[in-house]
């Protein structure tokens, strides 16, 4: 089990910007997949972006896709995502999980279900 804190969420106007900082725990970083994945009100939780670890392969929703920016860096144990042109839409809690298994993936999973840490979640708000 990885222990994660996440940091960055607040409110913004849309159009305007955010970068999302997850810092984990451990010695083994480097290898695990690790994902953002959020949930609005009435919303089921979806996956954002996520990146591999092995690999460093990377998936965007399609949502996202253009806007959003995920990354690593393994020498510090932290995630990031980097979020420009904010809409309303991206109003939702947004957390950071990791998948420690040591399973080897080419893409990050997509599904909830692989990940077996998470952190607590930050609140991102974009006002129109």
């Amino acid at each position: 089990q990885v222990q994660l804190v996440e940091s960055g969420g607040g409110l913004v106007q849309a159009g305007g910007s955010l970068r999302l900082s997850c810092a984990a725990s451990g010695r083994t970083f480097t290898s695990y997949a690790m994902s953002w994945f959020r949930q609005a009100p009435g919303k089921e939780r979806e996956l954002v972006a996520g990146i591999s670890g092995r690999y460093g392969n990377t998936y965007y929703a399609n949502s996202v896709r253009a806007r959003f920016i995920i990354s690593r860096d393994n020498a510090k144990n932290t995630l990031y995502l980097q979020m420009n042109s904010l809409k309303p839409e991206d109003t939702a809690v947004y957390y950071c999980a990791a998948e420690s298994s040591g399973r080897d993936f080419y893409a990050p999973p997509k599904s909830s279900l692989n990940y077996d840490s998470w952190g607590q979640g930050t609140q991102v708000t974009v006002s129109s």
